[in-house]
């Protein structure tokens, strides 16, 4: 037995009051997302992966807490698993659908009380079966080179047992062996790297809670850049060799996201995280996601040449979704809407219109019976979790707050959310109870008609009337072209 499994070794419970822990976290949309009856703290993971073969062997060492007295309990997963062990001792294991992993261990594990979990496993993570509920699609993709595990909201399925839901955060420490030449990346600061016998092994640290679905691993032939940013943390940025044409472009966004972390911090706050970078793929996801302090990036965002939009949407998701994470997948616009403002608020500092003229525009440009309207973006549903609705009217939202209350209440309301629930999980609810806190406003009716009621508002974000379709004040920020081509890509794939 380890020496951590046996300081984690839990008692037997009493008689009453055990059971199974429940086969899903309880959220509105994907009920069998995550799992009951415990508290994952932290994963290790230690992977050995071969390019070509797609084979992904790797020992999963998860740290939990018990909250209930547990006979059995569950991780999200689909790769062939070799054994399991509880606190040292072998447990028995049983599929139950494609992704639950039933995991029956030797002693009733009791409430309150830490207990150790290992899990071996290999398989080919491209070749696994696809869940119906992911819609077919698969956040794996194998490279001629190496590979990306990208996705949301699954992705930790196909590379790593865990409790998939970001309701239950934990931190990391991700060491990962590939061919010398290769290069891995992922989430954090590598705090170490070694060649032996032909294999390079890096490890990575994240030392701050994170969802499941933020964690990323993008192995190949990579351009790895590292440095530091003004105010002194490590930055890694890594790209395919085979970008082509997008190389350039892609290079010169990418490597703007110190300065532009530093102006998302001077507009909501301090930087929740000690690393920041970005990764640029070959292997056309569809997307970009704001994997925690290292977004990755489709290539093609930058086929018209350098784009800062994406990169500064990504990076405000750092505070909006990663350190701030949803209770529940129906509260998607607290990390889009953010972001899509946070790309407004870029586009007056670059002089390509105000955020309140962007908003307008996007407002004005969408007739009232266009099915846009019909999506409420505070409960947008599980099949339009990432319609356009969650991003710009999430947006506008936003707006129409700053417009009501001011900019000196609006700022320190954004400020104040994202001191207050740095590294936690939050719902609607609670941002507007802050709002209404801080400006002395009732804020219901706002908030409820714009992410709760369908149909087109009668005024604008700002206040004003609808404009008429040619009327000369339906002008285009320059900003738009780029923002509405982003966002076509930004979530093509996502399922």
């Amino acid at each position: 037995m380890s020496t951590a499994a046996a300081l984690f070794l839990a008692t037997p419970a009493a008689a009453t009051d055990k059971g199974p822990g429940a086969p899903g976290i309880g959220d509105s949309y994907f009920p069998n997302h995550g799992n009951g009856g415990y508290d994952a703290r932290h994963y290790r993971l230690n992977l050995s992966y071969q390019p070509g073969t797609d084979l992904l062997q790797g020992k999963a060492t998860i740290l939990a807490s018990a909250t209930q007295h547990l006979t059995r309990f569950n991780l999200d997963f689909l790769l062939k698993v070799d054994s399991v062990k509880v606190n040292g001792r072998p447990a028995t294991f049983a599929r139950s659908g494609l992704h639950e992993l039933e995991i029956t261990p030797a002693h009733t594990l009791t409430r309150g009380t830490p207990f150790v979990v290992e899990v071996t496993y290999a398989d080919t993570p491209s070749k696994v079966p696809v869940p119906d509920e992911t819609g077919g699609f698969t956040p794996w993709i194998a490279t001629a080179d190496g590979a990306l595990a990208l996705g949301q909201p699954q992705v930790a399925w196909w590379w790593f047992p865990s409790n998939d839901h970001p309701l239950d955060k934990a931190t990391y420490d991700i060491s990962i062996s590939v061919p010398q030449g290769t290069q891995a990346v992922s989430n954090g600061i590598k705090t170490r790297e070694r060649t032996s016998n032909g294999r390079t092994t890096s490890t990575w640290v994240m030392d701050k809670p994170m969802a499941t679905y933020l964690a990323t691993l993008f192995i190949g032939q990579l351009d790895v850049r590292t440095g530091r940013s003004s105010s002194g943390l490590p930055v890694t940025t890594s790209y395919s060799k085979n970008l082509g044409r997008y190389d350039a472009a892609a290079k010169e966004s990418v490597e703007q996201t110190p300065q532009i972390v530093d102006w998302l911090a001077g507009q909501v706050g301090r930087y929740p995280f000690h690393s920041m970078g970005g990764s640029v793929t070959s292997a056309l996801p569809g997307f970009a996601l704001e994997t925690q302090t290292q977004p990755v990036y489709d290539p093609r965002f930058f086929s018209s040449g350098p784009d800062t939009y994406v990169v500064v949407h990504e990076n405000a998701h750092q505070w909006f979704g990663d350190s701030i994470a949803v209770k529940d997948w129906k509260h998607i616009w607290l990390n889009e809407g953010f972001a899509t403002y946070a790309e407004w608020m870029w586009s007056e500092k670059l002089g390509e219109g105000t955020a309140a003229e962007v908003a307008d525009f996007f407002y004005n440009d969408l007739p009232a019976d266009d099915p846009f309207w019909q999506v409420k973006p505070g409960d947008p549903g599980m099949v339009d979790l990432f319609h356009n609705a969650t991003y710009y009217r999430g947006g506008m939202a936003l707006q129409a707050l700053r417009t009501e209350v001011g900019d000196a209440a609006f700022f320190s309301i954004i400020r104040a959310w994202v001191r207050s629930k740095e590294h936690g999980n939050a719902e609607t609810s609670e941002f507007v109870a802050l709002a209404e806190r801080i400006s002395g406003k009732q804020l219901d009716a706002l908030f409820d008609t714009w992410l709760f009621t369908p149909g087109k508002p009668a005024t604008s974000p700002t206040g004003a009337a609808v404009a008429a379709k040619t009327s000369s004040a339906v002008a285009e920020p320059p900003s738009i072209a780029k923002i509405k081509k982003m966002h076509e890509l930004l979530k093509e794939h996502k399922p």
